[in-house]
């Protein structure tokens, strides 16, 4: 039952997040509510391995997923349904297009998938940014709003997009070593 489980969330999450690995998130997020597989604190875990290591953010956390649900077995299947649809609709769109290519329903819905893409992914980003930059659980009304931010990741977050800003030529891999330094550091 677990296979089956594992292979109807993925493969949903993997049909339905246009946008790449980012636009999983609101997916994943939903899975890590209704399943034991992985928690919303994991989540964030993922998020920060996956952007630090080769591969996206939804395969990688299918993996763990299914690994964490059944074993080598589980997470081979929760990768392969995530991928697959991927595989089936680039196969369709693929021979469709040079067919369909100048066809203004397909324009139009290319047009449309546009901002459905973007809002899943700025969604997901404003979830990460609360996240990381806030303590919501310490929201109890307008008058615990000052213990609501998280003042040194939000000091550390601004240094670092200001040095990301200001330094261009420093290789990324560089900003995600001082990152989890600092964060094991100075634990956010």
């Amino acid at each position: 039952m677990i296979f089956l489980q594992l292979f109807w969330e993925f493969f949903k999450t993997g049909l339905f997040s246009i946008g790449g690995g980012l636009a999983t998130l609101p997916f994943l997020k939903e899975i890590s509510l209704h399943y034991p597989w992985f928690t919303p604190s994991d989540l964030l875990d993922m998020i920060a391995v996956s952007e630090s290591t080769p591969g996206p953010i939804g395969v990688n956390t299918a993996t763990y997923a299914g690994f964490h649900a059944a074993g080598i077995p589980g997470a081979l299947m929760a990768t392969f349904s995530l991928v697959l649809p991927s595989v089936i609709v680039i196969i369709f769109v693929a021979r469709a297009l040079t067919r369909f290519r100048n066809s203004k329903l397909v324009q139009d819905g290319f047009y449309g998938l546009r901002p459905a893409s973007a809002g899943l992914i700025f969604g997901a980003m404003l979830e990460v940014f609360a996240a990381s930059l806030l303590h919501t659980e310490l929201w109890d009304g307008l008058h615990s709003l000052s213990s609501v931010f998280n003042l040194p990741a939000i000091a550390f977050f601004a240094v670092l997009s200001i040095a990301i800003w200001k330094l261009p030529k420093v290789h990324p891999i560089l900003f995600i070593f001082i990152g989890a330094i600092c964060g094991v550091l100075f634990h956010f």
